[in-house]
């Protein structure tokens, strides 16, 4: 998959999202999270890169 294929959603920088961990909900800045690591690769370990990648970001795995 790539980053325009159909069926990998793209999220704005400003997409959050909620989450309950034992009953406390927390908002995670999910956009900010993968924008700031996309732009941040070429300072990654390869250890990093594999991460994002197993999540199916392309762009980690170059």
């Amino acid at each position: 998959m790539t980053d325009t294929d159909p069926l990998v959603p793209v999220l704005p920088r400003q997409h959050i999202e909620t989450v309950v961990i034992d009953g406390q909900e927390y908002e995670v800045k999910v956009g900010v999270f993968l924008s700031n690591g996309k732009s941040r690769r070429a300072r990654m370990t390869p250890g990093q890169r594999a991460r994002f990648a197993t999540l199916g970001l392309d762009w980690a795995a170059e």
